[in-house]
């Protein structure tokens, strides 16, 4: 993922958490950010498929500001989150692998809310709140992590640590959610 342009665990970036945007002062450079995000998430896409969706967050690129994308399973479109924050979480939550594009070669069981509310700001400056269930949750409440500085090992039950790529026998597998 390095060679694709993947800023690695170990780095402060990935620590930090990233500055907001003041829109719509700042639209110009939310623009060219969110370029620079799809552009990545296209180079790895052709490299790596991504059965659960994915993810990439700006200081993933380099770039200390609050913005990410998710590109959810399949043909639907893809979430830009600008300035985003988790306004409200449910208590249910579920424990699924998760990987990071930061450190592929090892996955991790991280316990996350099954629904969130995230607050997104526009480029227009407006905001809006959006209620995002299981995959996409967890995929969401991932990126956000990253845009506060957090990977997902901190998220991790204590005394838990991430199992090699090659042991994690679900590669490939939609994560699986109780719809009872």
């Amino acid at each position: 993922m390095r060679d694709l342009g993947v800023v690695q665990e170990g780095a402060a970036i990935l620590t930090t958490p990233a500055r907001p945007f003041d829109l719509t002062c700042e639209r110009d450079e939310a623009e060219r950010i969110v370029d620079e995000l799809f552009a990545a998430l296209n180079r790895i896409s052709r490299v790596h498929p991504f059965a659960k969706g994915m993810g990439i967050a700006a200081p993933q690129i380099g770039i200390g500001r609050a913005a990410a994308i998710v590109q959810p399973p399949g043909d639907a479109p893809a979430i830009i989150l600008l300035n985003p924050r988790i306004t409200a979480r449910v208590e249910a939550s579920d424990e699924q692998y998760e990987g990071c594009l930061s450190f592929f070669d090892v996955r991790g069981l991280v316990p996350r809310p099954l629904e969130i509310t995230v607050e997104t700001t526009a480029l227009s400056g407006e905001t809006s709140a959006t209620v995002f269930e299981h995959g996409r949750a967890r995929l969401i409440h991932h990126e956000i992590d990253h845009l506060d500085g957090f990977l997902y090992t901190a998220r991790m039950r204590p005394g838990a640590t991430p199992i090699p790529v090659e042991e994690y026998r679900q590669s490939g597998q939609a994560w699986a959610y109780d719809r009872s």
